[in-house]
């Protein structure tokens, strides 16, 4: 039998797993906090594996080990350093205060929703502002996904990509609509332990099919021996001044763990706090041996293809899996990918959701709306967004990598210091969290701009990742505009303390 017909097969099957899933959690959906939040009943395998399959994306298989594949590991370590260390940080001082304020503050199951209880915002800014800033940012990060699975078909049958896109788009969307939170972190479940399984066992057959660890070593030696590389790490200038902003921009990748909606809310819907500290384990170990077979899979990739064998650096992955592996497995870990490519965008698609039912049609257009009527506007949005998340991936030349760290900076500067202030600074308040969230927001929007500008290229500050400047601008701006407003901020020291956090 052609290879391509048991890679197909097997893919189908797969597909087809993920659908069982969304349709068995159609009927298990009864309001929007089911939908949503899966009526906050998570355990822990599911919490800290669904949280970290849907935090990394096509971009593991496909962005890191092509990061690693051209610049060895100085190209893609200092990144994976940085995630592995917000990913510990996250766990342990926001999982748990996050999920205890939250059902505190009026039993909140949006990030939205517990800004507005938390600092009192009748206005309806934060909640407006916040929707926005996730709609913005998750078109892009949506569209990475698609794009990834885009070149995943595209690379292994042939297919012209376009419709490879859309081909992926409706399998996504399809179970999404379906089943909501539950079904989303169920399969994220199975797709996590997939997209595990892949990362440590691709690398060992490539190594024992090139004659075993002694023969390879050289070349795997030599990708670890440029962590340091001045040239590299200063994209060729080996300016000292460049390749230190270049390791701060790697390293502060885990600045946006405290602000992704779609991590942050499996924190939220832990069945109990106490579980959390267990999971973090589960999800630490996780992420470290994940992160570790990435940049390992980009290394090896360099060592058995010459660099102009791979004409797209993020097909490296595939194509180890086409040339290394048996026939049947093959099939098991392409689908790896599309296992990491879903589980992050259907979590994306469902948090927008979330975001135009709860915090914008139910907060602010018709407060009085049945359970029923917002389900289904969840459903419509996943459906809209994805088409035009959709539009933005159709463009073949795209790199998942730049967009989903785009993405990444915009919520980790949005909504990560909002955050971290109001769980630990009591004192926080609605004038600053407002003003904090947009400078943070406009600031990583507006950032890329000055990089490119010519005159500016030369100057290391204007080449930091914008994470940095907007996750400063916006830290900074909530505590002076809070501090300028004392009578509410002394208000808010009494709420917190009144509800007893």
């Amino acid at each position: 039998m052609d290879k391509n017909i048991i890679i197909l097969m097997t893919f189908a099957l797969y597909l087809a797993m993920m659908l069982g899933i969304g349709w068995y959690f159609y009927f298990k959906t009864k309001n929007l906090s089911d939908y949503i939040l899966g009526g906050r009943k998570l355990g822990k395998w599911v919490t800290s594996l669904s949280a970290q399959a849907s935090d990394m994306s096509g971009w593991l298989l496909m962005g890191l080990p092509g990061a690693a594949y051209v610049s060895g590991v100085s190209g893609a370590a200092w990144i994976a350093i940085g995630l592995a260390v917000g990913t510990y940080l996250n766990w342990k001082i926001v999982a748990k205060k996050l999920r205890v304020s939250t059902q505190k503050y009026n039993d909140s199951i949006t990030l939205s929703s517990y800004f507005e209880n938390r600092f009192e915002d009748n206005s309806k800014i934060i909640r407006i502002a916040s929707s926005l800033f996730i709609l913005i940012f998750f078109l892009v990060y949506t569209a990475s996904g698609f794009v990834a699975g885009g070149k995943l078909l595209n690379s292994v049958f042939g297919i012209n990509y376009k419709w490879a896109v859309i081909i992926g788009t409706i399998v996504i969307i399809s179970y999404t609509f379906l089943g909501g939170f539950l079904a989303v972190c169920w399969t994220d479940l199975i797709q996590g332990v997939l997209m595990f399984f892949a990362i440590i066992i691709l690398p060992v057959m490539v190594i024992t099919a090139n004659g075993g660890i002694d023969n390879i070593s050289p070349s795997i030696q030599q990708g670890f021996l440029n962590f340091w590389d001045m040239e590299i790490l200063s994209g060729g200038t080996n300016s000292m001044s460049i390749a230190v902003v270049s390791v701060i921009s790697s390293l502060a990748w885990g600045l946006g763990y405290f602000g992704q909606p779609h991590i942050l809310t499996r924190f939220m819907a832990v069945r109990d706090p106490e579980e959390i500290k267990r999971s973090r384990v589960i999800a630490i170990s996780w992420v470290i041996i994940s992160l570790t077979g990435a940049v390992v899979i980009g290394i090896v990739g360099s060592a058995v293809f010459a660099k102009d064998v791979v004409v797209d650096k993020e097909h490296i992955f595939i194509m180890l899996v086409k040339d290394y592996s048996p026939v049947l497995l093959a099939g098991v870990l392409l689908s790896a990918i599309l296992a990491a490519i879903m589980s992050t965008a259907d979590s994306q698609l469902l948090v927008t959701a979330s975001a135009i039912s709860e915090d914008f049609y139910r907060g602010v257009i018709k407060p009085k709306a049945t359970e029923k009527e917002l389900i289904w506007i969840s459903r419509l949005t996943v459906v809209v967004v994805a088409i035009i998340a959709l539009i933005i991936a159709l463009n073949p030349n795209n790199q998942v990598l730049d967009l989903v760290s785009y993405a990444w900076a915009g919520f980790g500067a949005t909504f990560g210091p909002v955050i971290l202030m109001a769980l630990f600074w009591k004192g926080t308040n609605k004038y600053g969290a407002a003003v904090g969230m947009i400078l943070g927001g406009i600031t990583t929007i507006i950032w890329p701009i000055f990089k490119n500008i010519e005159t500016l290229k030369g100057i290391a500050l204007f080449q930091l990742y914008e994470i940095v400047p907007g996750f400063i601008v916006a830290i900074v701006s909530i505590y002076i505009v809070s501090r300028l407003n004392t009578k509410e901020t002394e208000k808010m020291k009494k709420k917190v303390e009144s509800i007893g956090l």
